[in-house]
């Protein structure tokens, strides 16, 4: 008699107890999942997951083999570290490495500070031109590499920027901060104004309020912002082979085009190589992915 009152108590007015039963029944029925079915997902999830794993896999593999061997199907028979010792120590992949880094960091952080400025302005205040710079923000969006390759190279060599870092940093911010600014306006609209207006009750500047109460907040959709645009700089390849010439100041997406080109191939000095580029990858992705999905989500729903 208690679990019928209950349940009676918990139906909505006008509806039947009975039918809050065949309901439950209905859904129960409905998440059943048949056995042939449960087979055929886990099968389709099993190749899906071999498809994903099979490439990054081959590509160590192939890595400690001798270059005679790089196109066989046979796992390593004769295991060698010669790859990684040819590329650390006979190329410039220490150089590569170096540049690479240098441009990451400067990217990152100046990314990372321009998009979340860029972004608060466009969330908390109202100023003349703001339409129109939202809208240039996402039209530089529209225009594929290859067409502002030109432009950007003549600009580059008027102000003396060709082989420079600095040239290329400026380059990838023209590519992550106009999405980065539009992803992080959209995430400072979730954080209530409530706390800027306490910030300036406290006699905090705007800048004060935004630095000190917002950015704490804002882990998330930092984290997204920087690893988004730690990757356009790690693995962006047009512009770094475009701007940068002479083996010692290419980055590391220039430098893996050395190993493998129209006049010789050296597959296992490459895959060595990418081995090598894709650990910092992953180290930066481990230490941001507990915030990634929250920051991707962030202003999706408004509570």
């Amino acid at each position: 008699m208690s679990g019928q009152s209950t349940l009676i108590k918990k139906t909505a007015p006008g509806r039947k107890p009975g039918a809050v039963r065949r309901e439950s029944a209905d859904s129960g029925r409905r998440l059943r999942r048949s056995p042939l079915a449960s087979v055929g997902l886990h099968l389709g999830l099993g190749l899906a997951a071999l498809v994903a794993v099979f490439p990054p896999l081959w590509l160590v593999v192939t890595s400690f083999k001798p270059k005679t061997d790089a196109f066989t199907l046979d796992l390593v028979k004769n295991f060698t570290f010669a790859n990684y010792d040819h590329v650390l120590n006979d190329t410039y992949f220490l150089n590569w490495f170096g540049n690479s880094v240098l441009v990451v960091v400067g990217t990152t952080f100046l990314g990372v500070f321009i998009a979340s400025t860029t972004g608060y302005a466009l969330s908390r205040f109202r100023f003349p031109g703001m339409r129109p710079l939202m809208w240039t923000l996402l039209i530089t969006q529209m225009f594929p590499m290859a067409v502002l390759i030109v432009p950007l190279y003549n600009l580059m060599a008027k102000f003396g920027l060709l082989n420079q870092p600095v040239g290329l940093i400026v380059t990838y911010l023209t590519i992550a901060v106009p999405f980065c600014a539009w992803m992080m306006k959209g995430f400072f609209d979730t954080i209530p104004v409530s706390i800027d207006e306490s910030g300036r009750v406290d006699g905090l500047t705007p800048f004060g309020t935004f630095w000190r109460l917002i950015m704490p907040l804002a882990k998330p959709g930092l984290a997204v912002t920087g690893f988004y645009t730690f990757v356009t700089a790690w693995a962006e390849v047009a512009y770094a082979t475009a701007f940068m010439t002479g083996e010692e100041n290419l980055t590391l997406a220039g430098g893996l085009q050395t190993f493998v080109n129209q006049y010789s191939a050296d597959w296992g000095s490459m895959t060595a190589a990418a081995v090598i580029i894709a650990v910092p990858a992953a180290l930066v992705f481990g230490f941001a992915q507990r915030y990634l999905v929250s920051g991707m989500t962030a202003g999706a729903v408004k509570s």
